[in-house]
């Protein structure tokens, strides 16, 4: 079931909470956010209550969470959402859901981070915490993790799509920035934990600095270019440069450049789902317009030089 076939309320919250964890039930219950897979109630000051609802493989993005990341949370330095309990499937809620921790802060696609040097620091030591090889079995991501060269299509099509109503200045300085990712080696390394999703929306700020990083539905091994690309779309203007000296080790020239081309493709998803909606789907936000943009420029202007 998603979003069109099964409504979310409080009360089937709270009655999935006494059904299958009954000493939570009575705890205070809110909506905290409709996300692009999964809606977030809060549930007291300190847990929340995750729900896939928008899209039909949220389930299992689900199920890797709770597996994998309670393992990882200790050793990252900013707080990240740990899950708590598992709720399984019933005939009131045929599918599987999540309590996790609760993450304080506003998302920076609202609330962008300001304090330049602060968050290039925080997002260097949490990606260097969480940058280490993957074990065997670890999941592999839908889409993320592997050449920019593979997603070349999927360029191709989402370029067009913001390009035709006017939403990118430049298409042509887009297109060389990418054809450069796509072109760099590949990386030699282990594969490596990653993110997977670093967008505005899944990172989290207070008074101008990062204070947490949420949403691990993409969690996954491979690349760590897929998220230094967040050093262009989360950072403030002239912070990159101290992301990538913080960062270790040190990435080399050609894993920047394919950071670059995930970059790319991240801000211009972020363009279409805000300023040409992407049929109607849930969790698709105004607000992702303008770090996308921002990030646009900073990648074309740099490709100019």
């Amino acid at each position: 079931m998603t979003h069109t076939e099964l409504e979310i309320t409080a009360e089937l919250v709270r009655e999935l909470l006494r059904d299958q964890h009954p000493d939570l039930a009575d705890r205070p219950l809110g909506l905290g956010a409709r996300g692009w897979d999964n809606q977030l109630w809060r549930l007291g000051d300190d847990l929340a209550v995750r729900l896939p609802w928008a899209t039909r493989t949220a389930d299992a993005l689900l199920r890797k969470e709770y597996a994998w990341l309670p393992a990882l949370a200790p050793h990252l330095p900013l707080p990240v959402p740990v899950p708590q309990r598992f709720g399984e499937p019933s005939g009131r809620f045929p599918r599987p859901w999540i309590v996790t921790t609760w993450v304080p802060g506003t998302p920076a696609d609202r609330a962008p981070a300001t304090r330049a040097a602060d968050a290039a620091d925080s997002l260097a030591a949490f990606l260097t915490a969480l940058h280490r090889p993957a074990p065997t079995g670890a999941p592999v991501g839908r889409d993320r993790g592997g050449p920019p060269a593979d997603r070349a299509e999927q360029f191709a099509k989402m370029l067009a799509s913001a390009t035709e109503p006017g939403l990118v200045p430049d298409p042509g300085a887009v297109r060389a920035v990418w054809e450069d990712a796509a072109a760099a080696p590949d990386w030699a390394g282990p594969a490596l934990w990653l993110h997977g999703d670093l967008h505005p929306a899944n990172v989290l700020t207070a008074d101008g600095a990062l204070c947490g990083v949420i949403d691990f539905g993409d969690l996954c091994a491979g690349d760590p270019a897929c998220d230094l690309a967040a050093a262009w779309i989360l950072l403030p203007d002239g912070a990159a440069d101290r992301f990538h000296d913080a960062y270790q080790p040190a990435p080399d020239a050609a894993t920047l450049r394919r950071a670059r081309g995930w970059a790319v493709l991240r801000a211009l998803a972020g363009i279409l789902i805000a300023d040409a909606g992407v049929h109607g789907r849930p969790g698709g936000k105004p607000t992702w317009g303008p770090p996308a943009r921002t990030a646009l420029r900073r990648l074309t202007a740099a490709a100019r030089r």
